[in-house]
């Protein structure tokens, strides 16, 4: 277990403590009472995880691939099953999108939900554990708990403070995720039946015959492309973020998606690279789809937040096009993909998020001509919409490039039609800041989704207006809350946008090691005569 460890030379165990840090938090949460000290409370216990965990980007070796900042304790010695954490490339800057999202979460909350704060915060800590949990876990069975631990908080997140048909979208999400749950749990099960370890490392050191690598990489492949999620089992998705209250949608688009990509980086290339070659045709065939009917759908949506749900699923498309290219350009822009989708398009549905809590629609017509109304809000909508359809300068940018790239130069076709995807986000989001933007700013303004339109001046004060039916939508720009947590956004699509490097040096190395292990896994003798056996039968 040593030689692919390094241990945890900090002070403190820093994995075990961020994730500690909620679960305290999140039961000292259950002796509150006050709202205003619930939400201070779930604000300082997600700060303090964020604070903890920033030696991971300070204190990491980018030089190798071994797993670290590691920690090993004996669990239940008679299954060999161990409790062992660390993090290597691919998985540190998903622990750190993790801490930095959750004390947005709770801010873009502070006024959002009104009911059952005490809840609120008992489930959002949880949920911020088992996502860590998830990312750290280097033993199958803790990755499982911790998946299968992040199901139900979501779950009830949907469920209770969600939207009118907040039902149907938490029971669909539920039913979805479940059902991946299980192929998950199955491929789990098979790999130690077969090898005795839970220890993924070592995992991925065995030999498995061809045909058991495609039951495995099946297995694994449809948990995780519903998480991620992709064409065509990606239908949860719009539901649970259009129910989902903002910081629902904020931490399904930031991490819960993220982890179909982790999974198939984790697990599906690394233990099964003879099947992943020969499915390497499916996957980008479903990733194009996904880019392309992902873009045309959201050209289609009057519902910004829908809107954005469908943009998510052609972005995820890039994802998983981009590992699936076996080059590290590729792996990289999809892992660099990742992050940035989770910083733009968390950004995007705060600033939704923002305009229900003043109109109390996510109706395009009844939000348009906000520029002269809430010019620091459209200040940050336009640099997010920008950075979402990948405009230069912007984070986004250099992570659908990437991906372009690399598509481009192994199969130009398919760097052909993902560019179609990329004009139509061009044009979705273009259309939609212009319309929040600048339509109807000729004096005419939208007046509260539910009440119908109202005629005014949007040029008056707050939305002053002296309309038909004598409604006037009273908008007001962001306040200090509302522009930090923009800001701390903000901030990152630019630094990412002009100086990627430092977090494409962090992956440099463990990508590498990746593309080793599937080049030396598909040239595996075992591998190699089985599939040939297999080929000459079916031949025959």
């Amino acid at each position: 277990m040593e030689k692919y460890l390094i241990a945890n030379t900090l002070s403190y165990p820093i994995l075990s403590t961020i994730m500690l840090i909620p679960v305290i938090g999140a039961l000292i949460t259950l002796f509150l009472k006050n709202d205003t000290v619930l939400k201070a409370w779930g604000l300082i216990v997600t700060i303090a995880t964020l604070v903890v965990s920033y030696p991971l980007y300070t204190a990491f070796d980018s030089s190798t691939a071994k797993y670290q900042f590691a920690e090993v304790r004996t669990w239940f010695p008679s299954l060999n099953l161990d409790y062992v954490i660390g993090v290597d490339g691919i998985s540190v800057l998903l622990v750190l999108l993790t801490t930095f999202v959750m004390p947005l979460c709770i801010l873009c909350s502070w006024k959002y939900i009104q009911v059952r704060m005490k809840e609120f915060i008992f489930v959002s800590l949880l949920m911020e554990t088992a996502m860590i949990g998830v990312f750290v876990s280097l033993n199958t069975v803790l990755f499982y708990i911790f998946w299968e631990g992040m199901l139900v908080p979501m779950y009830l997140m949907i469920a209770v403070w969600g939207g009118a048909r907040k039902d149907y979208a938490s029971i669909k999400f539920f039913l979805y995720t479940f059902v991946g749950s299980i192929f998950l749990l199955v491929a789990v099960i098979a790999l130690y039946v077969t090898t005795g370890t839970f220890f993924i490392p070592e995992l991925m050191d065995h030999q498995y015959s061809y045909m058991y690598q495609m039951l495995v990489f099946l297995s694994f492949a449809l948990s995780f492309a519903i998480k991620m999620p992709m064409y065509p089992v990606h239908t949860w998705l719009p539901a649970a973020h259009v129910e989902a209250p903002t910081a629902g949608s904020v931490i399904l688009a930031s991490i819960l998606l993220k982890m179909g990509g982790y999974g198939f980086l984790r697990f599906c290339l690394p233990l099964a690279p003879s099947a992943t070659l020969d499915m390497v045709p499916w996957v980008i065939g479903f990733s194009v789809l996904g880019i392309i009917i992902g873009g045309y759908l959201a050209l289609a949506q009057q519902d910004i937040k829908k809107l954005i749900a469908y943009s998510s699923v052609a972005h995820m498309g890039f994802v998983t096009l981009g590992i699936f290219l076996l080059n590290s350009v590729g792996i990289k822009g999809a892992m660099l993909q990742m992050i940035n989708h989770g910083i733009t398009t968390g950004a995007l549905f705060i600033c939704v998020g923002l305009i229900y809590e003043r109109t109390h629609s996510r109706q395009i017509s009844d939000n348009s001509a906000l520029g002269m109304e809430m010019p620091i809000y459209v200040t940050f909508l336009v640099i997010f919409g920008l950075s979402s359809f990948g405009f230069p300068g912007t984070n986004s940018f250099v992570s659908e490039f990437m991906v372009l790239i690399a598509a481009f130069e192994k199969y130009p076709v398919v760097g052909g039609l993902s560019i179609l995807g990329a004009i139509m986000a061009a044009a979705y989001m273009l259309n939609l800041l212009q319309k929040m933007v600048w339509a109807n700013s000729d004096g005419h303004a939208h007046g509260h989704g539910d009440h119908g339109d109202a005629h005014g001046d949007a040029h008056g004060a707050h939305g002053d207006a002296h309309g038909d039916h004598g409604h006037a939508r009273h908008l007001w720009d962001c306040n200090l809350r509302e522009i930090g947590t923009l800001s701390f956004l903000l901030f990152f699509v630019f630094w990412v946008g002009f100086n990627p490097k430092p977090l494409l040096n962090m992956m440099d190395t463990s990508v590498n090691h990746l593309l080793q292990q599937v080049e030396t896994g598909s040239k595996a003798p075992t591998a190699k005569t089985e599939k040939l056996q297999v080929s000459q039968l079916v031949a025959k």
